[in-house]
């Protein structure tokens, strides 16, 4: 079992940062893949980092070059740096683990769910 609990979202103008954080509960926690998902009003949830065990990294095309993630296991937690944020990138962000060294993309593929937390980003 894993429990996850997000920090960091806010307000901010367009061209703006935040980082968002995950702190993670559960011995295993260096054994998932933990990606950070967003969703806004309307539309679906997607997939915008993920990281597996490895440490290799995935990204949307809409947020490569602009958002980066990180775990640090040693604190059990995941990050999700957001630099040059656009109005575009408003939404609920969500972290996510899943127990496999394969970090998939599909939502319904993560068994375990923070409860999110809301950037808005003002033009």
């Amino acid at each position: 079992q894993v429990q996850l609990a997000e920090s960091g979202g806010g307000s901010v103008q367009a061209g703006g940062s935040l980082r968002l954080s995950c702190a993670a509960s559960g011995n295993t926690y260096s054994a998932y893949c933990m990606a950070w998902f967003r969703q806004a009003p309307g539309k679906e949830r997607e997939r915008v980092a993920g990281i597996n065990t490895g440490s290799s990294t995935y990204y949307a095309d809409s947020v490569r070059g602009r958002f980066s993630i990180s775990r640090d296991n040693a604190k059990n937690t995941v990050y999700l740096q957001m630099n040059s944020l656009k109005p575009e990138d408003t939404a609920m962000y969500y972290c996510a683990a899943r127990q496999s060294v394969y970090c998939s993309s599909r939502p319904n593929e993560f068994g375990y769910w923070g409860q999110g937390t809301q950037v808005t980003v003002s033009s």
